[in-house]
């Protein structure tokens, strides 16, 4: 579908529309809602910084790696310890910097959760020089610093997250970058006095900073205390020792800072808070997380059930990974229920965040070589692979994705189509690709019959954009070479275009196709309105082996 546009039209790609909910001064707990120091409630809607203090190999399509010491390891193999560390330095001091905050910021993001290693800020148990002793390490600290400066003069929240605990809280190894040769959180005291160390020292450290919006204790346990079978800790019934851990956490805030919102997550990724209540503190709130299932009130209702029996608010701490469909509604679903979120995350090698890193040429070798599937290759090669990997991290080189931008707050309150790519014609003629269709709501922009991915229902398995690439709608579309194309349209699917011009008159339309066997529909709207004796031109079967232009005056 083709919306025609009389007259000079200029539209740019912007996402404004949403209600202001930036603070004054420290968050906390007043019954169901979060506040700042003015009494006014606040809704988070925050970005999560994955990838940068603590890699997964998920990111970066090194799945078969997954935790972050293994990626390391394989760096090292490639380059030696000494690049390696260079590598890593690099990486801390690039992925993310001012610029990245100031333009998440500009989105419209009103808090930032930082996940984050307990390596960069203490050593491991089995390094500290003197058992039982905490050598504190001033890299986390100082990034830390940076990063609450940059939020700061943006206006915006910090949220300290404890994604990678000493010894690993879960059996999901790279969430947490553990290491199962060693002891766990759980199976050692070590870990855990470490663990509650290291929080008082953070919070001795920021407990004067009303830009740090609060402390997200230990993110997604998954371990069964009760059953060693249940390794997501789904069914865990008691969760003593996560409660008890808690406790022991908070009590160590409070020797220091009684001023800073304190956030809890149960047991099964944050969601199973079975023997984790009542709360034990008065500033407190429950943080859950939500992938891959409905967006219904159905699947929030169990935690709008414990915000009203124990008066305490509830936070989406972690949500993503899908489709720009599915972000429009579970955002919608949240702030309709009035539940601030925090999406992850805000850049790796996929299209489904604002920012993507894009592949470094050679890079497929380099994983072939890592997979044992590939020769090894030369340490200068291997390095110039990962030099461009380090540069195509830094902001000015990522891809920025408009269209998921977009969904996260304009089409959240705004339910209308704008252009992706701006269609001005002027004189001579004007190139539409296929894959630069409108930005909007399914049913606005476009309608496709596969919107998103339910990889947590079971018997759903939709995708949305099955070829990964270009954009995150439903719609599908494939990369050849640097040319990207929809390969798969079902009948009843559409999509619209809008096209700007200067003045009235005729205007010749072309339409191809890649398939020598596609039909297909053209109709032309002129502000909005059918063209009087022209609604809808059919595109012929081609019987030749290649498509040729469709013709209409």
């Amino acid at each position: 579908m083709i919306k025609f546009v009389r007259g000079l039209l200029l539209v740019t790609i912007s996402l404004p529309g949403i209600s202001s909910s930036m603070g004054q001064g420290f968050l906390k707990a007043e019954g169901k809602r979060i506040v700042d120091n003015k009494g006014k409630e606040i809704i988070l809607r925050g970005m999560g910084l994955g990838g940068w203090m603590l890699q997964e190999g998920y990111m970066y399509s090194l799945s078969n790696l997954g935790q972050q010491y293994r990626i390391r390891e394989k760096i090292e193999a490639s380059v030696g310890t000494e690049k390696a560390a260079e590598f890593y330095e690099r990486w801390l001091t690039t992925h993310t910097t001012k610029k990245d905050i100031d333009a998440l910021a500009s989105l419209g993001f009103n808090s930032i959760r930082l996940p984050m290693h307990y390596a960069l800020y203490t050593l491991p148990v089995d390094k500290e020089p003197v058992a039982g002793k905490d050598t504190w390490l001033e890299k986390g600290f100082a990034l830390t610093d940076s990063l609450l400066k940059w939020c700061g003069a943006n206006k915006i929240y910090l949220i300290l997250d404890l994604h990678a605990a000493p010894g690993g809280q879960g059996n999901d190894l790279a969430i947490a970058d553990r290491d199962p040769a060693k002891p766990s959180l759980w199976e050692s005291d070590a870990n855990r006095n470490k663990t509650i160390a290291l929080w008082r020292k953070l919070a001795a450290r920021y407990a004067t900073e009303p830009w740090i919006g609060g402390y997200d204790i230990l993110n997604e346990t998954n371990w069964g205390f009760q059953d060693a079978k249940d390794t997501r800790g789904t069914n865990e019934q008691q969760n003593i020792p996560l409660r008890k851990l808690s406790e022991d956490i908070t009590k160590a805030i409070r020797e220091v800072d009684t001023q800073h919102l304190i956030i809890i997550e149960g047991n099964g990724f944050g969601n199973n808070y079975r023997g984790m209540l009542p709360p034990w503190d008065s500033n407190m709130a429950l943080s859950f997380h939500k992938y891959g299932n409905f967006n219904t009130t159905k699947t929030i209702q169990h935690f709008l059930d414990l915000r009203d029996q124990y008066n305490i608010p509830i936070w989406l701490g972690e949500s993503g990974e899908n489709s720009n469909t599915w972000f429009s509604e579970a955002i919608k679903l949240c702030e309709e229920n009035g539940i601030g979120w925090a999406w992850w995350q805000h850049k790796k090698m996929n299209i489904n965040n604002p920012f993507e890193i894009k592949r470094p040429e050679g890079y497929d070798k380099l994983l072939a070589d890592w997979s044992g599937k590939g020769p090894k290759l030369p340490k200068e090669e291997a390095w110039n692979i990962l030099d461009q990997w380090l540069n195509n991290a830094v902001l000015e080189h990522n891809v920025f994705h408009a269209d998921v931008a977009d969904a996260m707050f304009r089409q959240v309150q705004n339910n209308t189509a704008i252009p992706f790519k701006q269609h001005e014609l002027n004189t001579g003629s004007l190139i539409i690709k296929a894959v630069d269709f409108d930005m909007g709501a399914q049913r606005v922009a476009y309608f496709d019959r596969d919107t998103a991915s339910y990889h947590y229902t079971p018997g759903v398995n939709t995708a949305g954009n099955r070829g990964w690439t270009y954009r995150n709608d439903g719609v599908d579309i494939k990369r050849e070479n640097d040319d990207h194309y929809i390969f798969h349209i079902e009948d009843g699917e559409w999509l619209q275009y809008t096209v700007s011009v200067k003045k009235a008159g005729n205007y010749r339309f072309e339409f191809r196709t890649r398939s020598d066997s596609a039909r297909g529909a053209l109709t032309i709207l002129d502000n909005e309105k059918s063209w009087p004796g022209l609604i809808c031109l059919h595109h012929p079967q081609n019987s030749g082996a290649k498509p040729q232009p469709q013709r209409y005056d």
